[in-house]
């Protein structure tokens, strides 16, 4: 039930039940001589047995509506409060609340905001910094990268091509005694293993990319990314990025993300087609990546995916919000929200 039903419930029994009493206390002060004179004495052309119960009802809703219009705009309140800091928006109140109470837990939403929010600045914060100190170390952590991806391509993409290779070995020695379907097969599972092995050499690729911003914004990073990658593999891809200024945390940490992403995407999703959205609504940056794959078990993922891990550190570090839904045989959509803050600083300060 909701507040206004309540408090019109509420007043209708309250008001119901002073109108026993008072006739009650009526009836003992001045006794009646017969029961039939509450018939015919009138009130306003309606006999006081009528009209006692129906006004007593009338002040009831009455009282009752005021009442629960009250306490749901208040509560009303409160709940926007709530949901701005849900959403990791700065609180916007542009009423308060004009009971006491009400007041003291909007002063501590309004804290907990604040609270909120500096955190934020500070992990943006640090993470801009963790960034520059990082330039130092390019030449070490770019020799460090290609020696991973030469112990990754060797541990699969080199064994699924070294499996094709002896695949068409054995088509090529049994060819004029198979049958003719037998070939077709053969070879198209050769077609789909080296198709494989090329998705996972473009995944394994974008893990070599440490310093892709350098000198380039979000957007121009991100644009190169998938033009390139258009370019290499038959998956349609789309994007749509819009131009604004963030901090270079930020940015170095969503372009992660997004590597990430398509790394899985090109990895296990077996998709077709991909969008990339990266957009700024309000005091929000909205970076949203959606494929048409096989789909996952998103809770299983959490507990043993060390990528998907991954990105949710790195959303966390500069106060953002990740969140995957994956449907199996439909594909998966991968959001991040990160409030703006410009060099640490809210957007609004």
């Amino acid at each position: 039930m909701s507040t206004t039903g309540r408090q019109i419930v509420w007043s209708v029994g309250f008001s119901a039940l002073i109108a026993i009493i008072v006739g009650a206390v009526f009836i003992f002060v001045f006794p009646l001589n017969n029961w039939s004179e509450l018939w015919d004495r009138n009130v306003m052309g309606t006999p006081i047995v009528i009209f006692i119960p129906a006004f007593s009802i009338a002040v009831g809703i009455l009282s009752g509506g005021a009442s629960g219009l009250f306490w749901r705009k208040q509560f009303l309140s409160i709940e926007h409060s709530l949901h701005q800091l849900e959403e990791g928006r700065q609180l916007d109140v542009k009423e308060k609340p004009s009971v006491t109470e009400m007041q003291m837990i909007a002063e501590r939403i309004e804290k907990i905001g604040k609270q909120m929010t500096e955190q934020a600045k500070l992990s943006q914060r640090l993470a801009t910094e963790k960034v520059e100190d990082q330039e130092e170390r390019i030449q070490e952590i770019i020799e460090q990268e290609r020696n991973r991806l030469a112990r990754e391509l060797h541990d699969s993409v080199s064994q699924q091509l070294f499996a094709a290779s002896m695949m068409m070995s054995a088509i090529n020695e049994t060819k004029q005694q198979s049958e003719t379907d037998r070939e077709a097969k053969q070879l198209k599972l050769v077609e789909e293993m080296i198709h494989q092995s090329q998705l996972e050499m473009r995944a394994l690729l974008l893990h070599l990319r440490p310093v892709a911003l350098k000198n380039k914004t979000l957007q121009e990073g991100i644009e190169e990314l998938l033009i390139e990658l258009s370019q290499k593999v038959t998956m349609d891809i789309k994007w749509k990025v819009e131009a604004f200024p963030l901090d270079k945390g930020v940015e170095d940490h969503l372009f992660r993300i997004l590597q990430e992403s398509v790394s899985n995407t090109l990895r296990h999703s077996k998709a077709s087609k991909l969008e990339v959205l990266m957009v700024k609504r309000d005091d929000l940056v909205i970076l949203r990546i959606v494929d048409d794959g096989i789909g996952f078990e998103v809770n299983e993922m959490k507990a043993g995916s060390y990528g998907m891990q991954n990105m949710h550190e790195r959303a966390l570090e500069v106060g953002a919000t990740l969140k995957v839904v994956s449907v199996k045989n439909k594909g998966t959509r991968l959001e991040v929200k990160v409030p703006v803050m410009i060099n640490g600083e809210g957007a609004n300060d």
